[in-house]
């Protein structure tokens, strides 16, 4: 009975120390998220315009329309990060950010978002193309592409209701090769597209 109480008691504490061990050599994982993070850009000399914009909730390709980090380390192949994450799926982003960039430009008596009843002059839609981080002997860098068409909400006429299409693609390599330095490099890269897709706004409804 002794012998065998003794056992047992040496077989529970074998059983609990293996049990820290094991706890200890595999930690649970926690999984990160990831926000893009940057200025909005420096408008200078852009007058005002008396016209209102709506801007709808951008679509994502198939490939990115998740909140997994996406890369591609070789030719056709498109894998993910486990335990990093976006914070909120691309398209929405995209289209927080450049809405707020659009906004904070001043170029518009109103900046309003998708599922607004106000009245509104004009609408932009658009799509993200790429969302990646593109890995390769050069170098790795952070891909971003949006296509965008601003149309005119108020034209009877179908054909002249598109006011401007047109993609915007750009490359930033990574400072550091995580998924925080890809983050960088994207949030980068969406301040250079604002930069650009509110520049061809302006230059297309000034006229």
């Amino acid at each position: 009975m002794y012998r065998m109480t003794k056992t047992c008691f040496l077989c529970l504490t074998l059983f609990i120390l293996a049990a820290g061990c094991v706890n200890f050599k595999q930690p649970r994982n926690r999984v990160q998220h990831y926000m893009l993070e940057y200025a909005s850009p420096e408008m200078k000399d852009l007058t005002p315009l008396p016209v209102s914009l709506k801007v709808e909730r951008f679509s994502v390709a198939p490939a990115y329309n998740t909140n997994r980090i996406i890369y591609r380390d070789g030719s056709f192949k498109r894998d993910e990060y486990f335990y990093h994450k976006w914070r909120a799926n691309p398209g929405d982003m995209v289209t927080y950010f450049l809405g707020r960039d659009i906004r904070d430009s001043g170029i518009f008596q109103a900046v309003l978002p998708h599922g607004s009843d106000f009245p509104f002059s004009y609408v932009l839609e658009g799509s993200v193309d790429e969302f990646v981080e593109w890995d390769s002997p050069e170098g790795w860098n952070g891909v971003l592409a949006v296509t965008v068409a601003l149309l005119a909400a108020n034209e009877p006429d179908v054909s002249r209701r598109i006011l401007l299409q047109k993609t915007y693609r750009i490359e930033k390599p990574l400072a550091e090769k995580t998924p925080q330095g890809l983050t960088q490099a994207l949030s980068r890269a969406m301040g250079d597209i604002s930069t650009h897709i509110i520049s061809d706004m302006y230059s297309v409804l000034k006229k």
